[in-house]
């Protein structure tokens, strides 16, 4: 980019560069103390260092603030720029969402001309429908770019300034530009106003614009000086001459009277065609979860074609899932977590369709799967015993047909576009396999990678070779099953959501593979919230920043690049831990002890200062004789003797053998044994030592002893209630300002070092997951990257509020009644009689008293008030659209639930009773939801026009005539005839 700062002195011999003044206009309502800043490319626009751009001025114009600045530059300069809102400091508050602007000038320009640029703050959503979930799945590339609409071409003024008279006494060349990410094949954009040189709002005589860029279309048109100010509007026209106008009022265009000289050229850049806001619904479900007619044990990736046609005739259009990421660390039922990956790249082998394996399976091996898929037809995933006998199967057909695949070109391909990750997948797999264990720390020799012991273990050449070649096996197999939907639902143009998680396994194959990249010394979690009183301890070691970011991040880079493959939308869990994770000490088993990185702590100096000296009570477990025997009862003594110390008259500390919560696990854990009686005491008494070594107010940093972390909830501890006023109040002072002020700007910078990375590594449409206790700086945060954020209707983000309200949600969310996390809203209605009558008072508006369940009455009103809401997604859990008809509302309700976040070790096994293809036949239940959608306005008539796409349903109805009704593991009405429809009906 040419700079405005190189023009110095000429030899006589040269011509002599023109000035040319440039002055941007940006209308932006700051608060106070707010500025505006605009950086760019080039040394006069800072060479995009904040503090070295060019501020801009406010004017008041009407009742809009509008922000402008001139700079003199050559007449061949160009730039990238953007605009940041800066505080007082000149420090950055604010950055415009989507690509970098850029800036030509044009030819022909006399010396000591005036351009001026009007643009408009660039906001999230305006760049998000180019990505690819939109431009590509929902709306087609078709869609996005125009067509030119045969003889309106000819008005089309050419787009080089050279060709258009310039005279600056008498008119001003202007150019408009306009973003439009979403048109119909045969639509184009056209501008008119109420100048004469725009038609005087004749459509007839309306200016077309010319697709030039990507989404961008521009026009230019000479204008008379006497017409300004020039009020005007964009339309959409089509062949037909069906005209479509933007929303909103008039756009007017004014010139400047503050400009130097009188403006030769107006760069009109005016943000997005003002269109209505698309909004869409989807389903949520993950895929362990789905019961089709030929899953054996647990849902599979080739079932999920079966929730695309749920979609599609639903009018929903995005499916939502779980990571799918192999999590075979203990191979034991606790990797039914799919959030604690063995590998962030590998999918998990339990999603495995084995009938598609190969289309010449043995007899023997044929029904040997179905032998398998009856007898895992169960209420619930048997985690253990499904991958048991997939892997089995799987290894069978592999000996059969190893050669076969790997010798294909497909294989070839897939494997040597995967193999950075995917060997070091195969050696770990083997190694937990010959060791027994996942914990590398127990391998010996190879518990340290390097690239030559890889090497010998994935030799073809080696002993090993045939089960390490297994898990590329396995793989392949599983990559083309999950391409295979890829490509299905792209083709039906529904959105594959995919879940990416916020933590590996300590005992994984990236913790092996890059230590350096993991702080193994501690564990992440979530500070105390809705979901469980004590905080959250996930395990998951830390992540060493500052190591990431010297590969700028690369393999986060290639945890996004991997996920691209498969799914066109993804969702972070937990993105609140790119602002600051919440971090324990790897001793610890709740998540109440924590603190979060990075953070600024509390100093030794700054306590004193405010009269805080005594650090070793205040840091230390307040255990003392009266907190004893109320705890404890007639038994304190024998307690104390057991687990304490006296180190004063009265006074106990916890003895070295018993001063965590995981020694104090290992104390009061009995054996197998032992009578119920015992072990319900022994938990009782576990319970009531924690609670005495949380008796801590501060908590001292490990690596610095004169730095000091606030305990969460400090207040609400006995130590606190016995100190001092003066004390409480310091303290309380200091804990609101570490928690919730001095953080924001390192944790607004932390986020904006971090996120871009993953954002920038692919072209998926990305939702955070933003729940729990949020910062003030997460929002802003959210909205400048142009990442969704998260609404669950019982989880308000506001304070003081028991409920949300959907029609309050923003636009830039993804709202629900439910989530993994909680409980199904059936559940959640039977759950608290009380809540209950206040939401059914408060939030449907209803006198009657509520009923006892959450019948398809109150399901309806639910679900409705969320689809009719702002907010750009409404996505539903599967359990949730269900509850709209009785017949599929009759298993117990907390039967539904898919996650106890309190409970570490929950067993992740929820399977819908009921299979996919009888709730794909149901026409009133399909229709119920494709009703509340449409009324909704989330869906139209044309989203439910099949006929452009040249695939069929993964299943016909004809195919269904005879299907096994499931309802809780077992069978009803063997071979029912459901339904006996032709195709076309079904369409």
């Amino acid at each position: 980019m040419g700079s405005g700062g190189d023009l110095g002195g000429r030899t006589n011999s040269l011509r002599r560069l023109k000035r040319l003044n440039i002055l941007f206009k940006l209308p932006y309502n700051t608060q106070w103390g707010q500025n505006l800043m605009i950086i760019g490319s080039d040394a006069l626009l800072g060479a995009w260092v904040v503090e070295k751009g060019q501020r801009l001025m406010p004017r008041q114009e009407g009742d809009v603030l509008v922000w402008e600045v001139s700079i003199s530059v050559s007449e061949r300069f160009e730039t990238e720029y953007n605009y940041v809102v800066v505080d007082d400091r000149f420090r950055g508050l604010r950055r415009e969402s989507g690509a970098r602007r850029v800036l030509s000038l044009p030819e022909g320009l006399s010396n000591g001309a005036t351009v001026e640029v009007h643009d408009l703050w660039q906001d999230s959503p305006e760049t998000l429908f180019t990505k690819e979930a939109y431009r590509k799945v929902l709306f087609g590339d078709e869609a996005c770019k125009s067509t030119h609409i045969e003889g309106e071409l000819s008005k089309d003024p050419t787009q080089c300034f050279t060709n258009v008279p310039l005279n600056p006494s008498e008119a001003v060349v202007v150019q408009f530009k306009i973003a439009n990410s979403v048109l119909h094949p045969d639509q184009a954009v056209f501008v008119i106003g109420s100048s004469s040189e725009l038609g005087q709002w004749n459509n007839e005589a309306a200016i077309a614009l010319s697709n030039t860029v990507g989404y961008s279309w521009e026009c230019l048109v000479s204008i008379s000086r006497t017409e300004f100010p020039v009020s005007y509007k964009y339309i959409l026209k089509n062949s037909s001459g069906v005209v479509t106008y933007e929303n909103d009022e008039n756009r007017v265009l004014s010139l400047s009277l503050s400009a130097k000289k009188s403006s030769s050229v107006l760069i009109a850049a005016d943000g997005s065609f003002r269109s209505k806001p698309w909004r869409g619904a989807g389903v949520a479900i993950p895929v362990f979860a789905i019961r089709s007619t030929e899953s054996v044990g647990a849902g599979e990736f080739l079932d999920l074609k079966l929730m695309v046609d749920m979609a599609v005739k639903t009018g929903m259009r995005l499916v939502q899932l779980l990571p799918v990421n192999d999590t075979s660390v203990n191979m034991m039922w606790w990797d039914s977590y799919p959030y604690s990956s063995l590998s962030v790249f590998a999918l998990h082998p339990l999603y495995l369709r084995l009938q598609a394996l190969s289309n010449k399976l043995p007899n023997d091996i044929k029904e040997d799967i179905e032998n398998y898929r009856k007898q895992l037809d169960m209420k619930e995933v048997d985690y253990e015993a499904t991958l048991a006998a997939k892997l089995s199967i799987a290894k069978r057909v592999y000996n059969l047909e190893k050669d076969l695949v790997f010798n294909s070109a497909l294989f070839k391909k897939y494997f040597d576009e995967n193999k950075g990750w995917l060997q070091p997948y195969a050696a770990f797999c083997f190694l937990r396999n010959l060791f027994g264990t996942s914990d590398h720390s127990q391998w010996g020799l190879y518990g340290d990678f390097t690239q030559e012991k890889l090497d010998k273990l994935v030799s073809p050449m080696g002993d090993y070779y045939d089960a390490v070649a297994f898990s590329y096996y396995l793989q392949f197999h599983l990559h083309s099953q999950l391409a295979e939907v890829r490509d299905y639902a792209m083709k039906k143009h529904v959105v594959l959501k995919g879940d990416l998680p916020i933590g590996v396994d300590r005992n994984s194959v990236d913790t092996w593979q890059f230590p350096s990249l993991f702080r193994m010394t501690a564990s992440t979690g979530a500070p105390p919230d809705y979901f469980d009183m004590n905080g959250q301890n996930w395990g998951f070691p830390t992540y060493v920043w500052e190591e990431m970011a010297k590969d700028n991040y690369g393999w986060w880079r290639a945890r996004l690049s991997q996920m691209a493959k498969y799914f066109s939308a993804y969702r972070i869990d937990h993105v609140l831990g790119f602002f600051r994770i919440w971090e324990m000490p790897d001793h610890a088993v709740t998540g109440l002890m924590g603190r979060f990185r990075p953070s600024i702590p509390l100093s030794t100096e700054e306590l004193e200062r405010e009269g805080i000296w005594d650090f070793q009570r205040l840091s230390t477990p307040y255990v003392r004789c009266h907190i004893l025997q109320g705890k404890f009862g007639d038994r304190w003594t024998e307690v104390a003797e057991n687990y304490f110390d006296e180190f004063e008259h009265l006074c106990y500390q916890f003895k070295e053998e018993y001063n965590t919560e995981k020694k104090i696990i290992s104390a009061t854990t009995l054996k197998d044994n032992a009578s119920s009686f015992a072990i319900q005491e022994a938990e009782a008494d576990r319970t009531r030592l924690f609670d005495l070594l949380h008796e801590v107010i501060l908590m001292r940093d490990r690596d610095d002893p004169s730095k000091f972390y606030p305990r969460f909830g400090m207040d609400k501890t006995v130590s606190f209630d016995e100190l001092d006023d003066h004390s409480k109040n310091v303290l309380k002072s200091k804990y609101n300002d570490y928690f919730f002020h001095r953080q924001e700007q390192l944790w607004r910078d932390n986020a904006l070092m971090t996120l871009p990375a993953l954002l920038n590594s692919s072209d998926m449409l990305c939702c955070g997951e933003d729940l729990g206790m949020v910062p003030a700086c997460v929002q802003p945060v959210l909205s400048e990257l142009g990442l969704l954020g998260l609404r669950i209707q019982r989880m308000p983000s506001a304070p003081g509020q028991e409920f949300g309200n959907p029609a309050d949600y923003e636009y830039m969310t993804v709202c629900a009644p439910s989530c993994h996390d909680s409980s199904t809203m059936r559940a959640w209605w039977e759950e608290d009689e009380g809540r209950r009558e206040r939401f059914f008072r408060n939030m449907l508006g209803l006198t009657d008293p509520p009923p006892e369940t959450c019948d398809p009455h109150v399901s309806h009103l639910i679900l409705q008030q969320h689809l009719e809401s702002p907010s750009m997604w409404a996505i539903f859990p599967l359990q949730d659209l269900m509850a709209l008809k009785d017949e599929y509302a009759k298993r117990p309700a907390n039967e539904e639930t898919i996650n106890d976040p309190t409970n570490p070790r929950h067993y992740w096994r929820f399977r819908v009773h009921i299979p996919m293809e009888t709730l794909l036949c149901d026409d009133d239940f399909v229709g119920i939801i494709r009703d509340l959608v449409v009324s909704s306005g989330r869906a139209t008539s044309k989203d439910f026009d099949l006929s452009s796409s040249s695939i069929v349903p993964a299943v016909r109805d004809h195919e269904l005539k005879h299907v096994n009704k499931t309802v809780s593991g077992k069978r009803l009405d063997d071979n029912k005839i459901i339904i006996d429809r032709t195709y076309s009906e079904y369409t």
